[in-house]
């Protein structure tokens, strides 16, 4: 699994960390076991501190997408996140509206969001979470 930053995004490194591991899951390049970098190995490859590795693998334990085995590292956990049905429906409405909202303001018309969104759920390996494609 290859993780890149962009250094030059307002997005912070931590996050970016954490959205590229959650979007590799997503696409099925890794999977339930796979272990993930050190925190120094990491930061050595991206040239960041190791505490933004640390916060990132903390965020992703906390969302129940990692497990962290004392001695043995970080590996990509089996099944979807801990977060109740009505805090993920809220959190997805969120995401869309952010989403939806940045398009517009970027000059996006509706059937250029809705080819875009499509296109994303192109990308997701759905059927290894039991969701619908």
């Amino acid at each position: 699994m290859l993780i890149h930053i962009d250094p030059q995004s307002a997005d912070p490194i931590f996050e970016q960390i954490v959205f590229q591991v959650k979007g590799a899951i997503a696409k099925g390049e890794g999977k339930p076991g796979d272990k993930l970098p050190s925190v120094r190995e990491l930061a050595r490859e991206l040239s960041v501190n190791p505490n933004t590795v640390v916060r990132s693998y903390q965020t992703l334990e906390q969302e129940g997408l990692i497990i962290r085995k004392q001695g043995s590292g970080c590996f990509i956990k089996k099944g979807a996140t801990k977060l109740s049905g009505k805090v993920r429906r809220s959190q997805l409405r969120k995401l869309m509206e952010r989403s939806v909202t940045e398009a517009f303001h970027l000059g996006f018309s509706k059937e250029e969001i809705k080819k875009a969104l499509n296109d994303g759920l192109k990308q997701v390996r759905f059927a290894k979470r039991g969701g619908k494609r």
